[in-house]
């Protein structure tokens, strides 16, 4: 019942002024967001990789109003391939973007987004790795398909994610997992209305399981984005049935949540991928967080509370 009301939260500036300037609130974001820049994120790198595990790594901001914010965000992700370079890591580490951080939303919004993250996946190309599209809310999707589909041509190993709880979402696999393409799957974490998304929990985790199949047997590389043990289990079940390789698909999963299981998949020998973010504007990225799942408002308020 909450979530819906936190990720409205997300978009108050009220709110926004409110949460960012309580004392504990800094301790609890940093549970999701370890660093600011990447000099501070380097060593969570290291120390990621040296256990066996890879990484997507993701510069939150979102609320792009400038043309030039839009490039300072393309600039802030040139940096992070420049210090990935250094690291010789290569596919092992990553990047996610969201395109409303490079202007999808601004006045010719597609084609500027476009221009400005084509840098960022022929740099990424460059060193070995990648990039995925993050999904946002439904109204951005047709744009970021279209320029995945655009990128692809020069980038085949470009990756999207798709989000369960739309009701376009098993089309959309349909067509993805018959192109070879990497393709994450989550449930979905932003507000949805009824006449375009699943409401219900046990409706959502039904069409994570029909999606899944769908790209378990088709010619893609799924990504498994959930925290979910029920959902991981099919998903290996899955994979099982398809016939799939322990390197032919990979779990993520969010830094600073169930870490555990992040070592566990991993000594198992499953690829497992975590989602790491850092940055400044980190505002809607913790309250997607929250919203998520019950246990992280918990935490929030239990800290809040204590430091009271």
């Amino acid at each position: 019942m909450l979530g819906p009301v936190i990720l409205a939260a997300s978009r108050s500036d009220r709110m926004r002024r409110l949460i960012s300037a309580a004392p504990v609130t800094k301790q609890v974001v940093d549970r999701f967001i370890p660093g600011e820049t990447v000099d501070d994120i380097v060593p969570i790198i290291e120390e990621r990789t040296a256990q066996g595990l890879e990484l997507t790594m993701d510069v939150v901001g979102e609320d792009i109003t400038t043309p030039d914010e839009a490039r300072a965000a393309r600039d802030a992700y040139l940096a992070l391939v420049d210090r990935l370079a250094e690291l010789e890591l290569g596919e092992r580490v990553e990047m996610s973007v969201k395109l409303s951080m490079f202007g999808q939303a601004l006045e010719g919004g597609h084609d500027l987004a476009l221009a400005n993250v084509r840098p960022v996946v022929e740099a990424a190309a460059a060193i070995g790795t990648t990039v995925t599209l993050d999904a946002e809310d439904h109204t951005t999707l047709d744009s970021m398909f279209a320029i995945h589909e655009e990128l692809r041509k020069d980038f085949p190993q470009t990756g999207c994610v798709i989000q369960a709880y739309l009701f376009r979402t098993e089309a959309d696999a349909r067509r993805l997992a018959a192109s070879g393409s990497r393709v994450r799957l989550v449930k979905g974490a932003y507000k949805e209305p009824a006449q375009v998304a699943y409401q219900q929990k046990h409706e959502i985790d039904k069409a994570y399981v029909r999606v899944l199949r769908i790209l378990m047997e088709g010619e893609g590389y799924p990504m498994i984005g959930s925290h979910d043990p029920r959902l991981i289990s099919i998903a290996q079940e899955l994979a099982r049935k398809a016939g799939r390789k322990l390197d032919e698909y990979e779990f993520q999963m969010l830094y600073g949540i169930r870490g555990d299981e992040h070592l566990r998949l991993a000594a198992e020998g499953h690829r497992m991928r975590v989602y790491t973010a850092y940055g400044t504007d980190w505002y809607g990225y913790f309250m997607r967080r929250l919203a998520e799942k019950p246990a992280n408002l918990r935490f929030f308020l239990r800290s809040m509370v204590s430091k009271g």
